[in-house]
């Protein structure tokens, strides 16, 4: 959305002109309003109003998809994407969608709107900032109505029981990308551009650099956090930042990584993408990319919601998470950079993690600040609480979780 713009969304002015509607308004003010460029974009055309006489919210089944940025940004909303469409084949479902909202009273809005208008039975506003207070305002209003929400926010006897969570391990995809790194960016030097400090942010990095150094105990990753999920301006200066200070091989972790990897691409470094597979904007230097796999994880929600389960009841689980073994999250296809003793290294790992003969997080592990974060002795599962709250990068990361 550009600056200085209101943002109005898509049913939101439906419903205004509905109701304007019963006091004559003109089809000259329908036309007008239909071309404000700054309201988000739907998959879906403009239902009829909708007449409570003839239809019920029982009489189809519709789930809603909410993103805060573009369908086709080669990142975060892209994936989701993908997963929501590929439930179009399946029978006696709608799909709605609605992109470019952001975390503002705005998804508040979508999410009625989709409700009231569409009808829709469940919604996924796909955005971590969409939770607090915008879904859990939602949910209590339209407690018959399932929500679910990327991340693990929920809090059992705080949050209503209309909202479910679903959670992919995607740092096991990490971890395997960062051993590939380290094979062919030879000199240890890799380097990572950042959105926040967040847990799931740091746990990115931290097994992208457990990876590496499984290969190389002496690689480094040097960070850069841009402050925000979708700067490709600063994504941009970053990179070029780190490419300047010798870095070999670049990877990220923002919204859509399309200015880290194009950038990397036009200096002629080796580049680790996420979320979507972005081979395209690098033939050159695209080595791999932790991905996710939503498709898997849509389909098991669809599947339990036409056959009438619910969250609510505990029909359907609270927390659905998975990994690669589940899998909800996977590796883009190798560059040709990445030879045969490199796949080999990665996919004996990616054995490994799915069997549960090895864990990213096994002792002894150092910060880098050279405190003992984990001892000799000590294992953690990927669920553990503890790894939910990181707050700390593992020796090797040149960088500070608050800076």
């Amino acid at each position: 959305m550009r600056k200085n713009k209101i943002f109005i969304p898509r049913r939101q002015l439906i419903r205004g002109l509905i109701a304007t509607a019963t006091f004559g308004v003109s089809a000259q003010l329908w036309t007008g309003c239909s071309n404000n460029a700054d309201r988000p974009v739907s998959s879906s055309s403009e239902p009829d109003p909708p007449n409570p006489e003839s239809e019920s919210p029982t009489d189809r089944t519709t789930i809603g998809f909410i993103y805060v940025g573009s369908k086709d940004d080669f990142g975060y909303n892209q994936a989701h994407s993908i997963g929501a469409q590929s439930l179009t084949a399946i029978a006696n479902l709608q799909i709605v969608e609605e992109a470019n909202v952001p975390e503002t009273n705005a998804v508040a809005e979508t999410m009625r709107s989709m409700i009231e208008l569409d009808r829709a039975n469940a919604i996924f506003p796909t955005s971590f900032g969409y939770f607090d207070p915008y879904i859990v305002e939602l949910a209590s209003e339209f407690n018959q109505v399932q929500f679910f929400h990327f991340g693990s926010l929920f809090q059992a006897g705080v949050h209503p029981d209309n909202i479910g969570t679903y959670f992919s391990y995607i740092d096991e995809a990490q971890y395997l990308a960062g051993i590939a790194a380290a094979h062919v960016a030879t000199g240890g030097k890799l380097g990572f551009v950042a959105a926040k400090p967040i847990p799931l942010v740091l746990r990115n990095i931290n097994s992208f650099t457990l990876g590496a150094r499984s290969i190389n105990p002496d690689a480094t990753v040097q960070v850069v956090f841009t402050g925000n999920w979708s700067e490709p301006i600063k994504e941009a200066e970053a990179t070029n930042s780190l490419v300047d200070q010798g870095i070999e091989l670049v990877t990220c972790h923002v919204d859509s990584p399309k200015a880290v990897v194009e950038t990397a691409e036009k200096r002629g470094i080796l580049i680790c993408g996420y979320h979507t597979d972005q081979a395209a904007l690098a033939p050159n230097g695209y080595v791999t990319g932790a991905i996710w796999d939503w498709t898997n994880i849509y389909t098991n929600y669809a599947e339990m919601i036409l056959a009438g389960q619910s969250v609510i009841d505990g029909s359907i689980p609270r927390t659905m998470s998975g990994g690669l073994a589940e899998g909800f999250c996977d590796l883009a296809p190798y560059g040709a950079m990445v030879d045969s003793v490199a796949q080999q290294a990665v996919e004996q790992a990616r054995a490994e993690l799915i069997a549960g003969d090895r864990l990213i997080y096994a002792g002894e592990i150092r910060s880098n600040q050279g405190e003992v974060l984990i001892a000799a002795d000590t294992q953690m599962q990927r669920d553990d609480p503890a790894l939910v709250k990181m707050d700390w990068l593992v020796e090797g990361v040149i960088g500070s979780p608050s800076s």
